[in-house]
């Protein structure tokens, strides 16, 4: 993910973002393949929401577009780029050194044509504007995939590869999965397709199969804070350490979670179940008016994905024993610390393991249906927690 930030302390655009941090084994193995003249012509890179992956998709592309190690001084010796734009000789392998396998400097003509989408030999694939409505499709459509093939099928416009970044894969309804499994049945020569998935498992099997597959891990805690320390310095450094170990190992959900008041809504939660198997009904009253009232949309959100996060660690917690080795497992207990998982060895003592999948279950469907079908958010919220005091008395 990127250690790179603008004053306003948000991460840059993948297309824009000149840094990666925590995936040299990726960026090696990609490189390598490339400099070797070993490049599969379709990548899979798969890997939790925020981590990167989109971020090293275009890293790669600039590195392929660059020339890769040769561009520099092949480049040099013409005094100036394909349009004029100044190169230092060094620039690019002393900055590999310092800055990655695949970094291409920021002032690099290359680099400045992919950020700001004027390379005629990139395609860039994500949802687009539905004309009819003026709002952004939920999926990628089958005519945003066509265009792929024409893209391809055309010269290169500086005579080497062609790129195409479709970000993410997941969105792409059927008729879209379809066309891009023609085009990745008849790959042209020197011609680059890079998939960025979050869920592999959502997409047709042939085309996983045609995708040499490259799976990004989740970042430590460790390197989650300091990265979140680096974008949002005001934050307490309690603060940052929690909010980076609810992020699971996502830089770019633990600075989500610093902008949606995260942070405060998982306090707020916690405390709801710390009364349990009596709850406090007027403080989840109160709760549940907080996330339904006008323009709560984003807070409704994140609490849901905080309340599905902590169920997840509660299963795990029933299963392994808790104690011990649920924080062995990435250090993802939150500066609750002991108090926390004193609650989870707790709940676990008087819920079985099926119990709490039957649990996950019908909160996970209640949450689901809430946006689906427009339910009143406050009852939404009301039964979910109703259904864990449930549980826990029975």
């Amino acid at each position: 993910m990127s250690g790179a930030s603008d004053d306003s302390g948000e991460i840059p655009a993948p297309r824009e973002n000149p840094d990666l941090h925590g995936h040299d084994g990726a960026e090696h193995l990609l490189r390598d393949s490339f400099d070797a003249g070993r490049l599969a012509h379709a990548w899979l890179i798969s890997g939790p929401e925020g981590i990167g992956k989109a971020t090293l998709a275009y890293r790669f592309a600039r590195y392929v577009l660059s020339g890769g190690n040769a561009a520099p001084e092949a480049e040099a010796s013409a005094g100036a780029g394909l349009f004029g734009d100044d190169l230092l000789p060094a620039d690019i392998p002393d900055s590999q050194e310092e800055q990655g396998p695949l970094y291409v400097p920021p002032h690099h003509p290359v680099f400045k044509r992919v950020a700001s989408g004027g390379h005629s030999d990139l395609m860039s694939v994500e949802r687009t504007v539905n004309e009819k409505t003026g709002k952004l499709r939920t999926e990628i459509v089958v005519d945003d995939i066509r265009l792929v093939g024409n893209f391809f099928h055309h010269t290169a416009g500086e005579g080497g590869w062609r790129v195409v970044v479709i970000d993410c894969a997941d969105e792409m309804n059927v008729n879209a999965a379809n066309a891009v499994l023609k085009v990745l049945e008849e790959p042209p020569a020197k011609a680059l397709l890079l998939l960025v998935s979050h869920n592999p498992g959502r997409l047709l099997p042939t085309i996983r199969s045609r995708c040499r597959k490259l799976a990004l891990q989740p970042l430590g805690v460790d390197s989650v804070a300091a990265l979140l320390g680096h974008w949002r310095p005001e934050l307490d450094v309690q603060d940052t350490r929690s909010l980076a170990a609810l992020a699971d190992g996502s830089p770019g959900r633990a600075l989500a979670l610093a902008g949606e008041g995260g942070l405060e809504l998982y306090r707020d939660m916690l405390a709801l179940l710390e009364t349990l198997p009596r709850l406090d009904v007027p403080a989840l009253h109160a709760f549940g008016g907080r996330l339904a009232k006008s323009g709560a949309d984003e807070a409704f959100h994140t609490a849901s994905g905080l309340l599905r996060w902590w169920l997840a660690r509660m299963i795990l917690n029933a299963a392994t024993g808790g104690g011990r080795e649920t924080q062995a497992g990435g250090g993802r207990m939150t500066q609750a610390g002991s108090a926390e998982q004193a609650l989870m060895d707790r709940l676990c003592a008087v819920v079985n393991l099926d119990r709490w999948f039957e649990v996950w279950e019908k909160i996970n469907h209640l949450l689901s249906r809430a946006d689906q079908v427009n339910l009143d958010r406050k009852q939404v919220v009301l039964n979910v927690f109703l259904t864990l005091e449930d549980a826990v008395r029975s």
